[in-house]
């Protein structure tokens, strides 16, 4: 099986930046996708950004140049850097990881957009 640990999400202000980490561990195999999901109350959870085996990345329109998705393979760690945050980025955000025999969610952390 595969855990993922996320950390830093927290209370930020409008204009403010954040970087999200999650680290796999366990049986990983290989990995073909590594991704951050959001989801805020009320609403269903949505894509906010992929990248795949090949290096190729997905994003939402709404954090288009302002998120940049990263990972580093030999630790087993996807990053979501968050620039430029807004209000309407508030959710818990969700780290998943897409493997040959499933997929794995991580905990969830809380991002928080207020002044």
């Amino acid at each position: 099986q595969v855990q993922l640990v996320e950390s830093g999400g927290g209370l930020v202000q409008p204009g403010g930046s954040l970087r999200l980490s999650c680290a796999a561990s366990g049986t990983i195999g290989i990995i073909n996708s590594m991704g951050w999901y959001r989801q805020a109350p009320g609403k269903q959870r949505e894509l906010v950004a992929v990248i795949i085996r090949g290096g190729s990345t997905n994003y939402a329109d709404s954090v288009k140049g302002r998120f940049t998705i990263s990972r580093d393979n030999a630790k087993n760690t996807v990053i979501l850097q968050m620039n430029s945050l807004k209000p309407e980025d508030t959710a818990a955000y969700y780290c998943n990881v897409l493997v040959r025999l499933g997929t794995y969610w991580g905990q969830g952390t809380q991002v928080t957009v207020s002044s």
